[in-house]
């Protein structure tokens, strides 16, 4: 199990309290949200901040690196996280889970992906599985593609890098952000160039790029089950009991991967759309889905949510 090393350690500690400046998490009405640079984690948090607000409650959210996340949400600067995808993030979480100071508390999107992929000509060419990444090293230029530093997906990324899984000693990881890694594998892509980069479902790139994901995945890489996850949404330990009406609703509040997969290539066709608005549109359209949420939920004082969520719903064009 992977730990902070003391000068990572005062980062996240320096990060997290960016938390502390907007004042205590157990304020009554204040909700923090913790949330990562992740199309699909960014419209999740922002459903919550809406539905959350339009309840009388006081809810924000901010975007920081996993690591911090787990900091804050561990010394109770943050309430929940909504982005947790296991196995993943176990060399980041399992040590808050299992200390106590972290809840795991709810699968919220059970069968998403999360491995590496390459361009189907790629796949077709011969490499299918991770043990056939090292024998393509020439074509790849010795690289692999992956998104921000300190993402969980990296740090796997570069053990199986400094440990040499799979044969990827001489592998470089080129991190970045999730827009400029696609772009980056989009110009790839274009010229029939060969590369490996970091995948995940739901997300757009399923729908506008022609890739496969490689077979071969382990236990201590992305999982035994070639990379399929489980994402949860984790708490800070007391939340439910600080705030039982919130953690019900935290219970509700699923995601299918259907809903995150639209949202996600409705963001991409009209460049207009802002993540915020694409969540409440989508949800506009699918009524099913914000009751089965606000279902048994009331609002800050006591009232039935969901007039009060439709009230606000109905301002959103």
């Amino acid at each position: 199990m992977n730990r902070l090393n003391p000068k990572n350690l005062i980062v996240v500690i320096l990060l997290a309290a960016s938390f502390i400046c907007a004042g205590p998490a157990a304020a009554a009405d204040e909700i923090k949200i913790a949330s990562v640079s992740w199309t699909g984690v960014t419209v999740k948090s922002e459903l919550a901040v809406n539905i959350l607000e339009s309840l009388g409650y006081d809810a924000s959210y901010m975007m920081v690196s996993v690591p911090i996340v787990y900091k804050a949400l561990s010394i109770g600067e943050a309430d929940f996280f909504l982005g947790n995808w296991m196995p993943s993030m176990a060399n980041i979480a399992t040590q808050f889970f299992e200390d106590g100071s972290v809840i795991k508390y709810v699968a919220s999107m059970p069968g998403a992906k999360y491995t590496l992929a390459v361009p189907t000509y790629v796949y077709e060419a011969g490499l299918q599985d991770f043990s056939d990444i090292a024998k393509y090293g020439e074509k790849l230029d010795y690289k692999i593609y992956g998104i921000e530093e300190g993402n969980d997906g990296n740090l796997i990324i570069q053990k199986m890098m400094d440990n040499d899984m799979f044969g990827l000693g001489k592998f470089e990881l080129i991190p970045s952000s999730e827009v400029a890694m696609l772009s980056e594998v989009q110009s790839f892509m274009r010229d029939g160039k060969w590369v490996v980069f970091l995948g995940w479902a739901p997300h757009y790139m399923n729908e506008i790029l022609d890739m496969k994901y490689l077979s071969g995945s382990t236990a201590e890489t992305f999982g035994e089950n070639d990379g399929t996850a489980t994402i949860y949404t984790n708490t800070r330990k007391g939340f439910a009991k600080d705030h039982p009406n919130l953690g019900e609703f935290l219970l509700n509040f699923k995601f299918p991967i259907p809903m995150m997969n639209q949202i996600m290539a409705n963001l991409h066709e009209d460049k207009r759309l802002t993540t915020e608005r694409a969540g409440l549109l989508w949800i506009k359209d699918h009524p099913e889905i914000y009751k089965g949420w606000l279902e048994g939920i009331t609002t800050i004082d006591g009232k039935p949510a969901l007039p009060a969520f439709e009230k606000f719903l109905a301002t959103v064009k």
